[in-house]
């Protein structure tokens, strides 16, 4: 099993930031690269506790569907969804949130394992594992870009 750790520190209040990393609809537009689109379960709106979603995708050149579910949530501390179908053996996304001096500390604990059997952890070190983080990295800015815009102009954007 691979996992990939990060933090992000973002200038908004735990409850706002919270609620922007379960937000399907800036999910979507946070993976526009890969043309990414809710098409089952939840498709709009904050997704909840017990509530699945069907993405469709375009990574590594071939369209894919992913269904996640949301298995556990402590509102503004932590949601964990984990892969209920899709193209890897296991995957598990652990969302931790914590107020700090003001400002809200978000971490991704990202599980996967790919279904290569004895080529996965070479795949993995290789390649899996960097193209997840930045695809992680890039929704993580685009969270921090919306929410820290939002405090400073005084109005919501999502």
């Amino acid at each position: 099993m691979s996992t990939i750790y990060l933090n992000t520190v973002i200038k908004a209040d735990i409850y706002y930031v919270f609620d922007l990393a379960r937000n399907i609809d800036l999910h979507q537009k946070s993976t526009s690269k890969s043309h990414e689109k809710a098409i089952g379960g939840r498709t709009s709106g904050l997704i909840e506790e017990n509530e699945t979603v069907t993405w469709r995708a375009k990574h590594l050149g071939v369209y894919q569907n992913l269904t996640t579910k949301i298995i556990s949530m402590e509102k503004p501390f932590q949601f964990i969804d984990v892969m209920q179908k899709g193209a890897f053996k296991s995957m598990r996304h652990r969302h931790i949130f914590k107020s700090v001096n003001g400002n809200t500390l978000m971490t991704d604990i990202f599980e996967f394992e790919s279904p290569l059997g004895i080529l996965e952890k070479l795949f993995n070190s290789i390649f899996l594992k960097g193209y997840l983080r930045n695809f992680l990295l890039r929704r993580n800015e685009m969270i921090k870009t919306i929410a820290e815009s939002s405090v400073r102009d005084g109005i919501a954007i999502f």
